[in-house]
């Protein structure tokens, strides 16, 4: 499915839950509330789901005085990209991802950890992919799908405490029965908008770039090792946009599902490589 279709196939089913959410919780005055919040979500998840989910790490912009500037431009260069904003995020735990709704319209971020532990070769790898996500047009529908799981579990925490409320004067089964589907709802829409195979995708077209995938590879196995002993704070609704899955106690595994096994992209990595 092209991903703009994508994208508006999600916006629409993502209104349709947070009316049904809003009717079950508050009736008809419910109904409207729900309305007007997913006019203003979809909103702002089209035109700034690459701000939001940077907020939400305190991403910082950074310039051509940047190692990972430098590199993001001579790899854009190479890819015959336009220059893409470049962030670093103040978090230890290695990790990258791109965000933004077009390729005029890109970031690239990345941790300090990840700038502390890689090579260049290795760093070249790393943005090569997330460029490569940003050729392919997997940033927007990345994005969105973020910006809106992250909306309605905050709705879900509203209706849960709403609900406990309710049930103290008489109970609101429908809120209840909300309660018990939104977050499993959140990590499925996220499933459902982000294929696995995308990743695949995306290193083969970060090694093209990149002259090949051997940097890729030695930063695959360094992330994920670093990434157990360290693991990131991330918000379970992004997770699925970073290049490793956040290593995190709390979080859904059902939300991580997105990535494929680490050792199976590097396989997948060697074996293109030889072709």
């Amino acid at each position: 499915m092209p991903n703009a279709l994508k994208t508006a196939v999600l916006l629409g089913a993502m209104s349709a839950l947070l009316l049904f959410l809003g009717q079950a919780i508050g009736g008809a005055q419910g109904l409207v509330i729900g309305f007007l919040f997913a006019i203003v979500t979809n909103f702002a998840s089209y035109w700034f789901s690459d701000k939001i989910v940077l907020r939400m790490y305190s991403a910082k912009e950074v310039g051509p005085d940047n190692r990972l500037y430098r590199i993001v431009a001579r790899l854009a260069e190479r890819a015959a990209l336009p220059m893409p904003k470049v962030y670093v995020i103040p978090q230890p735990s290695p990790n990258a991802f791109a965000t933004g709704r077009n390729p005029h319209h890109a970031a690239v971020a990345a941790t300090e950890g990840i700038l502390q532990i890689l090579t260049d070769e290795e760093l070249e790898g790393v943005i090569a992919h997330e460029l490569a996500h940003v050729r392919h047009r997997d940033i927007l529908i990345s994005s969105v799908a973020a910006t809106l799981a992250a909306a309605i579990m905050m709705i879900a925490r509203f209706a849960m405490f709403f609900g406990g409320r309710r049930d103290e004067r008489g109970g609101n089964p429908m809120a209840a029965l909300a309660m018990m589907l939104l977050a499993p709802l959140a990590a499925g829409v996220i499933q459902a908008a982000i294929s696995r195979s995308r990743e695949y995708d995306a290193d083969a077209g970060g090694a093209s770039i990149a002259g090949g995938p051997m940097g890729l590879v030695s930063a695959l196995r360094k992330i994920e090792g670093a990434a157990r002993h360290v693991p990131l704070d991330a918000n379970p609704a992004t997770a699925h946009m970073f290049i490793i899955k956040p290593f995190s106690a709390g979080a859904m595994l059902s939300l991580f599902s997105t990535h494929p096994p680490t050792e199976q992209r590097i396989q997948a990595l060697l074996q293109h490589s030889q072709l």
